[in-house]
C-alpha cells in the first residue's frame, strides 16, 4: 500500500491513483436532464464498466496501486457521528422544495452502511425510494414527474475534477456547476477522516467552501517548481489567485502559469487541449497554439500576487520555464483539421502519463496515437466506445495521488 500524497510532476512514475468505477448513476441520464447533468449522451453501462475495468487493469499491470472513491469515502464515514454529519451536509447541497422531503431522505439514508450510503448518494435518491412521503407543496406537485429527489452524479467517474493532489497537499474544489458540487464533498470527507489516504500533515491548498470556482482538469503539475492552471469555462480567475496564494506561500512551488483558453464546451478544461507526455514533449490541440494568452503568477514579499504577461511562443515559454533547450508540441490530429477536431472531441489530447514517455490513451484516437508513437512515446491504448460519451479521457478519469519525482 502506497502511503501519503506526493505529486510534484505530470510524468513521474505513477504509484497510486484514485478512480471511480462508473456505476448505475449513468442510468439516471435521459435526454431531458442532459443539460442539467452536463452530458451529451448516455453510456451503455455494461460496456462502460468493462472499459473502465480495462483502464484499471492497464494501470495495475504497470505497477500502479488503484483505489476507488466509494471505498475511500466509506472508510471516512465509519463513525456514526461522521456519517450523520456527512448526510446533513450532503442534503444541504440540494435545493429541496420542503423540509419534509429532506427529513424523509435523511431517515432513508441514515440506516445505511457507509459503503451502501456512498453508492446511494452517487446513484441518486429516486422518488420511488421514499415510499412513505407524498408531495405536500405546490412545487412538489408540479415537479412530481421528475424521478429524483436528489440527482445522480454521472460525472463522478471523472475523478480529476473534484480534487487534485499537488505536491504534498490537496485542493478540494468549488465546482463551477451546482450538479457537481456534491462530488467534492465526498473528497472533503476522505481528506478529513481517512488517515490512510491523507495522513496527518497533508496540506490543503484550496477548500471546498472557497467561494470561487476551481476544477482539477485545469491543474497540471509541470515540475517541482511550476504548476500550470487553465483559466477556462469552469475555473475562474479569482479561484486561480486563491489557489496560487495558498500554494506558493506554504510549499516549494515558485510560480503558477495561467493558460487563458477558449471558454467553450469542447475545451472545458486545460487538460482537454494540453497535457505533458515526456520531459520535453506535450500533446496539444492546435487551436490553442496561438494566439494564446499566458500569465506568470508569483508571490511578492508582502504575500500579494505578482502578475506578468508572457508574450513569447508557447514552445519558447515551456522550454525556458522547464530549463530545456527545446520542447516538442505533438498536435492532436496532426495537420489534418478535421482529424484534430474529431479526436479532440474524443479527448485525443487528454493523455494520462504513467511514467516519462509512457501514456494511456483512448484507442479511437488513432491519428494522434500514431503521432505520439512516432515521437518516441510508448502508447498504451484502452477501449472507449462508451466512456468517451461523457467527454473525458484517461487523464480526466484519474486523480494521481502519488508519483515518483523526476
Amino acid at each position: 500500500m502506497v502511503k501519503g500524497v506526493h505529486n510534484y510532476s505530470e510524468i513521474g512514475k505513477l504509484n497510486k491513483v484514485l478512480l471511480h468505477r462508473i456505476g448505475c448513476e449513468v442510468d439516471g441520464l435521459v435526454p431531458d436532464n442532459f443539460a442539467r447533468l452536463l452530458f451529451d449522451d448516455i453510456p451503455y453501462l455494461k460496456v462502460a464498466q468493462q472499459e473502465h475495468d480495462r483502464f484499471a487493469e492497464i494501470l495495475r499491470r504497470n505497477g500502479v496501486e488503484v483505489v476507488y472513491y466509494v471505498d475511500e469515502a466509506a472508510k471516512a464515514l465509519e463513525k456514526p457521528e461522521i456519517k450523520d454529519r456527512f448526510i446533513r451536509e450532503m442534503l444541504n447541497e440540494v435545493n429541496f422544495s420542503s423540509r419534509g422531503v429532506k427529513e424523509a431522505i435523511y431517515a432513508h439514508l441514515i440506516g445505511m452502511a457507509p459503503y451502501d450510503l456512498v453508492n446511494k448518494v452517487i446513484a441518486g435518491v429516486r422518488k420511488k425510494d421514499i415510499t412513505d412521503y407524498k408531495p405536500r407543496t405546490l412545487a412538489e406537485k408540479i415537479d412530481e414527474a421528475y424521478p429524483f429527489y436528489m440527482d445522480p452524479m454521472p460525472n463522478m467517474y471523472f475523478t480529476r475534477d473534484q480534487a487534485a493532489c499537488v505536491g504534498n497537499g490537496v485542493t478540494i474544489h468549488h465546482m463551477s456547476t451546482a450538479t457537481r458540487r456534491r462530488e467534492s464533498l465526498l473528497f472533503q470527507y476522505i481528506y478529513e477522516f481517512n488517515g490512510d489516504f491523507a495522513p496527518a500533515g497533508t496540506e490543503k491548498w484550496f477548500d471546498y467552501n472557497d467561494p470561487y470556482s476551481l476544477e482539477g482538469g485545469d491543474i497540471l503539475v509541470l515540475s517541482k517548481d511550476i504548476v500550470a492552471v487553465g483559466l477556462s469555462e469552469r475555473t475562474s480567475a479569482a479561484g486561480i489567485e486563491t489557489f496560487t496564494k495558498n500554494l506558493l506561500a506554504d510549499s516549494e512551488f515558485k510560480k503558477v502559469l495561467v493558460f487563458n483558453i477558449p471558454k467553450k464546451r469542447a475545451f472545458m478544461h486545460l487538460d482537454t487541449v494540453f497535457t505533458m507526455v515526456d520531459y520535453d514533449k506535450f500533446s496539444i490541440h492546435p487551436e490553442i497554439e496561438g494566439p494564446l494568452q499566458l500569465f506568470e503568477l508569483s508571490l511578492k514579499a508582502d504575500g500579494e500576487i505578482k502578475l506578468n504577461s508572457m508574450t513569447e511562443s508557447l514552445k519558447t515559454i515551456l522550454a525556458k520555464e522547464l530549463g530545456l533547450p527545446s520542447v516538442k508540441l505533438i498536435r492532436c490530429g496532426g495537420d489534418d483539421a478535421m482529424a484534430a477536431q474529431r479526436e479532440q472531441w474524443n479527448d485525443g489530447s487528454n493523455t494520462l502519463c504513467i511514467a516519462p514517455g509512457k501514456v494511456i490513451t483512448y484507442e479511437r484516437n488513432y491519428v494522434t496515437n500514431d503521432l505520439l508513437d512516432k515521437s518516441g512515446i510508448e502508447v498504451l491504448t484502452m477501449p472507449s466506445s462508451e466512456l468517451s460519451r461523457g467527454r473525458g479521457g484517461p487523464r480526466c478519469m484519474s486523480c494521481p495521488v502519488n508519483r515518483n519525482d523526476i
